[in-house]
């Protein structure tokens, strides 16, 4: 990579463990990014977390490039959850929790992630979004409340962890596994190859 690093503009423990399978750990830092994370009136969902992880970057950026170094990329993400064409989000807390996996359970969902990569040293953009498929099983009451009080679905877009205890929700997914979890791997390894 030319001994440039790669700049994650989020505070995901899972988005970081997940740039890791990619990046060696010398090659990556972290900066916590926070934007409204407002749907626009008519904005489809990919242009919504596509929107979303630019601005991410972009907040990233401004407070990094002053010191900027060895910067080569800098790297932001979005993840929806897409049911019956509804954005849903991370849940407001323990109640909506509940009410979401009620909506998802027994049901197909799409979850969709935006991905934002900035070239420092080429001032340009290369902007994607990734989908999956998620089926659930058909969840009784007392396997969502027991799964709420857990607090794992609580920062969570769609109220749930696959790669956590939330596994057993699901019955089946098709595409890409980290794209699930928050960061589409072998897409963003495609984009980042230039700085190798």
């Amino acid at each position: 990579m030319n001994g440039l690093k790669v700049l994650l503009a989020s505070s995901s423990p899972r988005r970081r463990d997940l740039i890791h399978r990619i990046l060696p750990r010398e090659r990556v830092a972290f900066t916590k990014s926070v934007v409204p994370e407002e749907q626009h009136i008519g904005e489809r969902p990919e242009a919504f977390c596509s929107r979303l992880a630019k601005e991410k970057v972009l907040s990233a950026w401004s407070r990094h490039k002053s010191n900027s170094g060895d910067i080569g990329a800098v790297v932001g993400a979005d993840t929806v959850v897409l049911l019956d064409e509804q954005v849903i989000g991370q849940p407001r807390d323990r109640d909506d929790a509940v009410l979401i996996l009620n909506r998802l359970s027994g049901r197909c969902h799409e979850v969709i992630t935006g991905v934002a990569v900035f070239f420092t040293r080429s001032n340009r953009f290369n902007t994607f979004a990734v989908r999956s498929k998620v089926w659930f099983h058909a969840l009784d009451a007392r396997t969502i409340n027991e799964y709420v009080a857990t607090g794992e679905p609580l920062d969570k877009a769609g109220a749930y962890a696959i790669q956590g205890k939330g596994r057993g929700l699901v019955a089946r997914y098709e595409g890409s596994y980290s794209n699930i979890v928050g960061l589409p791997l072998d897409e963003l390894a495609e984009v980042l190859r230039c700085l190798r």
